[in-house]
C-alpha cells in the first residue's frame, strides 16, 4: 500500500482509541478531539519526509506530548485564576512590558548564541536547531541527518555546551 494510504488507514482505524486515549489524559472530550486532530496533522506531516518504525506508537507519542503541553497551559492559567485577591493576581500577570535591562541581557544572549551558531559546523548547528527551535527528537534528527541517535545526541549536547559557555543559558 502506498504510504499516503497507509497514514488514512491507520488514522481512520485508530481514530477512536486515540480520541478515548487523549480524553483520559486531559478529560476534556472537546479538547480531546482538537488534539486527535493536530496530532495527525503533526504525524502526516512528519511521515511525509520520514517514515517511523512504529508508526502507530509515534502517534500516540504525538497525542501525548500534546496532551502534556495541554495540561500545562492549563495548570499555568490557573496559578492566575485561582487568586481571589484582586492585588494578587495583578502580581501574577505582567502587562507584557520587560524592563529595559532584562530586554538589553536578553538581546546580548540572543546574540551571543547567533554567534556561536555561526561558527557551528553545518551538521551540529542543524542538530541544535531540530532539537531547541522545532523540538524534534533525537531520533528524527539522526535520521534527517542520515547519522546514528548517539551521534545526534553527541552534536546537540555539543551545541548546548558551546552555548551555555558564552551564555548563562539553561
Amino acid at each position: 500500500m502506498e504510504q499516503t494510504g497507509s497514514v488514512v488507514s491507520l488514522y481512520t482505524t485508530h481514530q477512536r482509541a486515540l480520541l478515548k486515549y487523549a480524553n483520559s489524559l486531559v478529560s476534556d472530550r472537546s479538547e480531546a478531539e482538537d488534539i486527535v486532530q493536530e496530532a495527525w496533522l503533526r504525524f502526516a506531516r512528519i511521515v511525509a519526509d520520514i517514515w517511523p518504525a512504529d508508526p502507530l506508537r509515534y502517534l500516540y507519542r504525538i497525542v501525548r506530548n500534546l496532551a502534556i503541553d495541554y495540561r500545562r497551559q492549563k495548570a499555568r492559567e490557573g496559578v492566575v485564576l485561582e487568586s481571589s485577591l484582586p492585588e494578587t493576581a495583578a502580581s501574577t500577570v505582567t502587562d507584557g512590558e520587560v524592563p529595559l535591562d532584562q530586554a538589553m541581557r536578553d538581546r546580548d544572549a540572543v546574540e551571543a548564541v547567533r554567534a556561536v551558531m555561526a561558527e557551528m559546523p553545518e551538521q551540529m548547528r542543524i542538530a541544535f536547531e531540530m532539537h531547541r527551535f522545532g523540538g524534534s527528537k533525537l531520533r528524527e534528527i539522526a535520521a534527517f541527518l542520515n547519522i546514528s541517535v548517539s551521534m545526534a545526541h553527541v552534536l546537540v549536547s555539543e551545541a548546548v555546551g558551546r552555548c551555555r559557555r558564552r551564555v548563562d543559558w539553561p
